[in-house]
């Protein structure tokens, strides 16, 4: 029979560790929540040093209130905050922390050495602590403000520590922690060095000028303002052009009182917002700051406080809404693309001509069946006359629905249609271009009905990879003129760590010093585009995905170029063109998906299409 009681009380080191695996992720997650302290200790200036993204050293140095000798004690017990004093707080909080568990947890799993002063005492005070264990403290002179060094942060924990990425992916992490409490506190100064570079060193601003400083001027030129004031939100800050939506690499913010958010449902709005306006694989960029009254919100839902509850969200998510419209409408002019509009043919008068039915028949009556019957075949026969490209469709349908077909050819259904039946689905000859977006292919089963893009991409995909598994680097073309590039601090550093590997695939970069580059030279299938856009495309792509291992990067550098590369829609094909692009994806050995797993091919059966017809 057991005798002995089995629940047992944590001791604090375990508990601050547990509480540590919610909060402190990763060194960004320090960064977030000392610097968050800093700004709620009235700080205007505030300065974060880390070496070897934040393994080494993460170091927080701001010119807030600072702290007493007690209160930095108290600051490292686990519930001990100055933010709240009482359960009603959590509804009328003005301040980013308030669960007093971001210093405790971080020294459970780093050493931590603090030095702090307040404005008016002669004298400061170091405290140093490691793993929980209080380990000194006695006065020192030092500045006002607090300085908070994190070293060896997870050495107490090598599980976590293997955990963390390379040191490039947790920078990035870092630069992408620190620009986003940058965006939400645009009124202080911020610097940010890594390994005694400085990546961003800022002044304090407008949230306009902020958004330029951090992410360039190609973007903070062209913002549009965004405004609305009512009684259960205030909303401001700034949309983007649909012009300058982007695949990916959208800057993304939504501030609520000072605090950043993510909230799914305000970003479905955006992009409802935009909808018509820009690609269904496109993203637009925005800086959008709701005030709200605090008790009608609770931020207490997440331990990283990133989610926060609105009680009034359908009434806020309709003001946004029309803020949204308001600003695209008033900003935005329709501009009309001509270059894929159709060939209207000119009018020309044939004298003998039969007059319409109508003028003939007085008791003619256009809404009869037989009539609409008439009218439906002649437009019918017309669409498929000889001057119209279609011609080749009609004639294979045609083959199609002869008796003479063989028998033996089985109906196959779209149902069955799947990648390990594609390679029976070879086209015939007769293929043409619809909309200068789709190839329609006649076949024995029916009509294959193909993405043109996504065939393209797969094509080109293909052939680069084929090519960086061989070891043969593909063919550069010299640039007459050198295209210089103007990249943000974290697209620099993306570009370091990948340069080498572009070199692979045909590219000729030189680094001009700062965050310039220039582009010499660019491979061969990648002529027709921009340099500066291909480039930038690439890092995009680079930046959503992190450090990957080689044969991995070889993959998404591949994808990148191929999508960038691959004819577009709108982009005129001639018959020669589209027999080769079809002799070049049905010669792949898997062509029924694109490398990233979108359909490409689809059937329309044969029994459907003699549905049609009937």
């Amino acid at each position: 029979m057991q005798k002995e009681d089995l629940i047992r009380l944590l001791p604090d080191s375990v508990a601050n560790q547990i509480a540590a695996g919610e909060v402190i992720q990763r060194p960004a997650s320090v960064v977030k929540e000392l610097v968050e302290n800093s700004i709620d200790a009235g700080a205007t200036a505030v300065e974060v040093i880390v070496k070897d993204a934040g393994r080494t050293l993460i170091q927080i140095v701001d010119n807030g209130i600072g702290m007493s000798p007690t209160d930095a004690r108290m600051a490292f017990e686990r519930h001990a905050t100055s933010k709240i004093s009482k359960a009603d707080d959590l509804f009328t909080l003005s301040t980013m922390g308030f669960r007093g568990e971001a210093l405790p947890s971080i020294a459970a799993v780093a050493t931590v050495d603090l030095r702090t002063m307040r404005h008016g005492d002669e004298i400061g005070t170091r405290l140093l602590l490691a793993q929980s264990k209080f380990e000194d403290q006695y006065p020192e002179a030092c500045v006002p403000g607090t300085n908070i060094m994190v070293k060896n942060l997870f050495s107490f924990i090598p599980a976590r520590r293997r955990f963390l990425k390379k040191d490039n992916v947790e920078l990035g992490h870092i630069i992408a922690e620190f620009e986003r409490l940058a965006l939400v506190n645009p009124g202080v100064d911020f610097k940010l060095i890594n390994n005694d570079l400085t990546v961003h060193q800022l002044r304090g601003s407008t949230l306009r000028g902020r958004i330029t400083d951090l992410f360039g001027p190609s973007i903070g030129d062209q913002l549009w303002d965004i405004k609305a004031e009512t009684p259960i939100v205030n909303i401001s800050g700034f949309i983007t052009p649909p012009a300058l939506a982007r695949k990916r690499g959208a800057k993304q913010f939504f501030f609520v009182n000072g605090r950043n958010m993510k909230h799914p449902f305000f970003h479905k709005l955006v992009l409802q917002a935009y909808d018509k306006m820009i690609s269904f694989d496109c993203q637009p960029s925005y800086f959008i700051n709701l005030t709200i009254d605090p008790s009608k919100i609770d931020v207490n839902i997440h331990p990283q406080k990133h989610e926060i509850k609105f009680s009034e969200e359908q009434a806020v998510g309709q003001i946004l809404s029309a803020a949204l419209r308001a600003s695209l409408g008033r900003e935005n002019t329709i501009i009309f693309d001509v270059e894929d509009a159709p060939d209207i043919p000119v009018f020309a008068p044939v004298s003998n001509a039969p007059a319409p039915v109508s003028a003939t028949n007085t008791s003619y009556n256009p809404f009869e069946q037989s009539a609409i019957r008439r009218t439906e075949t002649k437009g019918w026969e017309q669409m498929f006359s000889p001057s119209n490209p279609m011609e080749g469709v009609k004639s294979r349908l045609n083959q199609l629905k002869s008796p003479k077909m063989p028998e033996e050819v089985p109906v196959l259904s779209q149902s069955e249609y799947d990648l390990g039946n594609a390679s029976k689905l070879m086209p015939a000859p007769g293929a043409v271009c619809l909309n200068s977006k789709y190839i329609i292919a006649p076949s024995v089963h029916g009509l294959l009905v193909i993405d043109r893009y996504r065939a393209h991409l797969t094509i080109i995909f293909n052939r680069l990879l084929s090519e960086a598994e061989s070891g043969k680097t593909p063919a550069c073309q010299a640039l007459c003129f050198p295209e210089i590039v103007e990249l943000t601090v974290a697209q620099h550093v993306q570009l370091e760590d990948i340069a080498p590997r572009l070199l692979d695939f045909g590219f000729d970069l030189s680094y001009l010093g700062t965050t310039s580059w220039a582009v010499n030279g660019l491979p061969a299938l990648g002529m027709e585009l921009p340099p500066k856009q291909l480039l930038l495309d690439l890092l995009d792509e680079y930046a959503s995905t992190g450090t990957l291992p080689d044969d991995s990067l070889i993959r998404r550098v591949a994808l990148s170029v191929a999508r960038a590369t691959a004819i577009k829609a709108g982009e005129r094909m001639n018959q020669a063109q589209i027999d080769r692009l079809l002799s070049d994806l049905f010669s792949l050995p898997d062509f029924g998906l694109t490398p990233d797993g979108r359909k490409l091919i689809s059937l329309i059966p044969l029994q459907d299409i003699e549905r049609l017809l009937l």
